[in-house]
């Protein structure tokens, strides 16, 4: 799913992480270090709207790329 996103936005608790996939791809194990949660499953809710990924919970970040 990152792969074909152009922003990936991760929410790990309070800290909002945003990762242009066009402009600067991270490797893939600095994204899955994000991504992924500490049971080693994805972190939940995983969102795609449009070309943005969105991964884990902010509630601020939900309203300004979904337009809550």
């Amino acid at each position: 799913m990152a792969s074909n996103a152009s922003r990936v936005i991760v929410a790990k608790g309070r800290k909002v992480t945003t990762f242009d996939m066009k402009k600067e791809r991270p490797d893939d194990a600095t994204l899955l270090a994000h991504m992924l949660g500490p049971t080693g499953n994805l972190r939940a809710p995983t969102i795609r709207k449009g070309k943005t990924l969105l991964v884990g919970f902010d509630d601020d970040t939900f309203r300004d790329v979904l337009r809550v």
